[in-house]
């Protein structure tokens, strides 16, 4: 899936990859977050030694990150759908044709959904991206 960038994405990905020495093109924004997908065997190298370049990154940018491995394939979905929503949790995960259907109890789905379905809207934009496939939440 192809993802569009706008220049306040381009600027995030260009101080990571100064900062971390690690080049990636995936940039999310969910809960406040600035989400990173990395390659696995980059996920150490730009969490640094002891969290250092996340440290780095933190004020400079003025919102929390994560660094998360970037999925090979739609098998890892669950993995990097967990990742992204973490600590949160869901119940069940299906793929069906063109659909990822997460179930959740009641606290967690409202969570995942959020006030005027912000949540939603922001995961169901990262799914999009990363799988090509639309996201329901049951």
């Amino acid at each position: 899936m192809i993802q569009t960038l706008d220049m306040r994405v381009i600027r995030y990905l260009n101080l990571f990859e100064k900062i971390t020495r690690v080049r990636t093109n995936n940039c999310f924004f969910y809960n406040n977050f600035i989400i990173f997908a990395v390659p696995f065997f980059s996920v150490s190298k730009a969490i640094g030694e002891e969290g250092r370049n996340v440290k780095k990154l933190v004020p400079i940018v003025g919102k929390k990150i994560k660094i998360v491995c970037l999925p090979e394939s739609i098998k890892d979905a669950r993995k990097f759908i967990s990742e992204v929503v973490s600590p949160l949790s869901f119940n069940s995960f299906g793929i069906s044709g063109e659909e990822i259907i997460i179930s959740a109890n009641r606290q967690n789905k409202a969570s995942l959904i959020g006030r005027n379905k912000v949540r939603l809207m922001e995961l169901q934009k990262i799914v999009k991206e990363v799988f090509g496939k639309n996201l329901k939440i049951v």
